[in-house]
C-alpha cells in the first residue's frame, strides 16, 4: 500500500468517531485529497483541517465533508447540486457515493472552476459537471435535484436552490451572517422546509 493510501485509510479510521456511514468512510478513503490541494500543502493533505487553495477559498476539513455527506444520506443515482466547487475534492467524495455523472457543481471563481475540472478529470471523476457562475442561481438546466448542498455560508437558503430541489429532496448548508449553523432542510410536498440544526460551523461566505 502506498504512503498516500495508508494516510487516507488512517484518516477514514479516525473519522469513525464522528461518522458511522461506512459508504461515506469508504469514499473518504478512496478520494486522493493530496491531488486536490496546492503542492506546498500536500504534506498536510490528510490532516483533518481546512487548507487554503487560492482565491481566498479553502478545502474543507475531511470530517466536515464526511458529516455533510452523511447528513445528505446520498444513494447511487441521486442527482446532486453542489454550490462552491472550490478545488473539487468535496464533489469527488460525493461522486463516489452517487456516481460522477450525477454531480453538478457551480463555482464563482472561473480559475478555480477550471482547475477543479482538470483535477477531477485527472483523478477519474471527469464526468462531474463543473461550471463557473453565480451559485445562488444554481444550475436550472439539470434540475430537479435530489440533494443540494453549499460549501459556503449563505445568510439564508437561496430561493432558487430550494426551487431546484425536488419535493422530498434535501438541502444542506452553512447558514448565517457571522455565527453560522449547519442546517439540513427536507423539502415537503407543499414546498415548505423541515429544518434541523446540526451545530456551529465556519465556512467562507457565498459570493
Amino acid at each position: 500500500m502506498a504512503d498516500w493510501d495508508r494516510k487516507r485509510s488512517r484518516l477514514a479510521d479516525r473519522l469513525r468517531k464522528r461518522v458511522s456511514d461506512e459508504a461515506v468512510l469508504a469514499a473518504i478513503a478512496s478520494v486522493p485529497r493530496h491531488r486536490f490541494v496546492p503542492d506546498d500543502k500536500r504534506h498536510d493533505a490528510y490532516a483533518d483541517r481546512p487548507l487554503p487553495i487560492g482565491s481566498g477559498q479553502t478545502i474543507s476539513a475531511p470530517h466536515m465533508v464526511a458529516i455533510m455527506a452523511e447528513l445528505l444520506d446520498l444513494s447511487p443515482g441521486d442527482r446532486v447540486l453542489e454550490v462552491g466547487t472550490g478545488c473539487g475534492y468535496h464533489a469527488a467524495v460525493t461522486a463516489e457515493l452517487v456516481g460522477p455523472e450525477n454531480v453538478y457543481s457551480v463555482e464563482y471563481h472561473a480559475t478555480l472552476a477550471k482547475e477543479a475540472r482538470e483535477t477531477l478529470e485527472a483523478t477519474g471523476y471527469g464526468e462531474v459537471s463543473v461550471r463557473a457562475g453565480d451559485g445562488k442561481q444554481g444550475w436550472p438546466g439539470h434540475a430537479p435535484y435530489d440533494r443540494t448542498y453549499l460549501t459556503c455560508a449563505a445568510p439564508e437558503l437561496p430561493a432558487s436552490l430550494v426551487e431546484q430541489t425536488r419535493d422530498g429532496g434535501v438541502l444542506l448548508a452553512p447558514v448565517g451572517d457571522g455565527q453560522q449553523r449547519l442546517v439540513r432542510a427536507a423539502k415537503r410536498a407543499d414546498g415548505t422546509l423541515d429544518r434541523t440544526d446540526h451545530g456551529g460551523v465556519r465556512f467562507v461566505p457565498l459570493q
